[in-house]
């Protein structure tokens, strides 16, 4: 019997040794895959920088390819029904990852800019697996929420979705959770653009860890220029890994796409695509987790909250967890080694993973802090 050829990324953690019982598996950088080095395999497992399209997959004996990513806009999914290629994302892998970034970013951006959470709106534009836990958060912090989701809200009903306009008119902070979409009903390819952002309210915040196409660089540029926003947090960038270095200088918050770039993310990324390979090719891997992941330096936590607010413990907490500037000044500092920052990753662990022992906090405090996921204990 012929033994399966699987062609995978090199950065895709935790996969080495897992499939090599069963197959011959070959890893490459994923920039570096290419038709010659795929043409004999029967899968191909990716993360986001190997474009699988006609240009790849033409002619090869490709059969299944796994992205260990919740998007897929890198694959020609079209392309793939016409091949009779079947491909699976892992949806959901990093999205309490994401919500990880995204508290930071908002508790980081308020003690910054001298602002109570408590006294903003939030709009989420994209109310998916991420989106809903966001959410989540943003209602556990204080904040009042308005949800934005035409697809969800044609599926299910427009009660508890408001229209972009009304997000944009009247949201203090915007956070954007959607797919690539570059043509369509629901196209989200610039989908803040010079127009969106005039219609946005004067002095809010847009928040990005979709993806970089989503928002046009130069509209943003101006809207930050001519004071419309007071400020932006990108974690992702047209034309990565080459992103607009004014744009960058701009940013109040700039990381190098590595929101869901928790080591439990990553985890359940590889998890998934594992998980879908093995029921295409029918092999006896159906309950693969990864055994050795890091864990925190330093997995319990003690906060005092004496003399602080809910908000002060909260942010505490979080930033011990992740401190969301490291991410930022090292992107500042070093922008032309955003490839490099993205694979050699520090491993950040999201609020679960960790347990935390609050003194001095009252009940509420307490319910926050397990709410966004921590282990509280007495």
């Amino acid at each position: 019997m012929k033994k399966l050829k699987i062609v995978a990324d090199e950065k895709i953690p935790f996969l080495k040794g897992v499939l090599e019982p069963y197959a011959d598996v070959r890893y490459q950088a994923g920039s570096l895959i290419t038709k010659e080095s795929i043409m004999d395999a029967d899968a191909l497992l990716i993360r986001t920088r190997t474009k699988c399209n006609h240009k790849l997959l033409e002619g090869t004996s490709i059969m299944f390819i796994g992205t260990a990513t919740i998007g897929y806009d890198h694959i020609d999914v079209d392309y793939c029904k016409s091949g009779n290629i079947t491909w699976a994302n892992a949806p959901g892998c990093n999205s309490a990852s994401v919500q990880q970034y995204i508290v930071a970013a908002l508790l980081e951006i308020a003690a910054k800019n001298d602002f109570s959470l408590s006294e903003k709106t939030l709009g989420i534009v994209g109310v998916g697996n991420v989106g809903s836990l966001i959410h989540k958060a943003a209602v556990c912090l204080g904040m009042k929420v308005k949800l934005n989701d035409p697809p969800r809200s044609r599926e299910k009903g427009a009660y508890g979705f408001v229209s972009l306009d009304e997000i944009l008119e009247t949201c203090d902070i915007g956070t954007v959770h959607v797919p690539l979409n570059r043509l369509g009903l629901d196209k989200t390819f610039h989908l803040f653009d010079s127009e969106m952002f005039r219609k946005m309210k004067a002095g809010s915040w847009l928040i990005n860890s979709s993806r970089g196409e989503v928002v046009e660089t130069e509209a943003l540029k101006k809207a930050l220029t001519t004071g419309k926003l007071a400020g932006t947090v990108l974690d992702v960038w047209e034309n990565e890994p080459e992103i607009d270095l004014q744009l960058l200088s701009m940013a109040s918050i700039s990381t190098p796409h590595i929101a869901g770039y928790s080591v439990d993310g990553k985890a359940n990324g590889t998890a998934q695509i594992v998980k879908s390979l093995s029921s295409f090719f029918n092999l006896p891997i159906h309950d693969f987790y990864p055994s050795t992941i890091p864990q925190p330096e330093v997995p319990e936590l003690m906060i005092d909250g004496s003399g602080k607010t809910p908000l002060q413990i909260v942010y505490e907490a979080v930033l011990s967890t992740y401190p969301i500037i490291k991410d930022h000044s090292r992107l500042q500092s070093s922008p032309l080694t955003f490839e490099l920052q993205r694979g050699q990753y520090p491993a950040r662990r999201e609020f679960a993973a960790y347990k935390l022992r609050p003194i001095n906090c009252n009940p509420e405090t307490l319910e926050m802090l397990a709410t966004l996921g921590f282990e509280v204990v007495s």
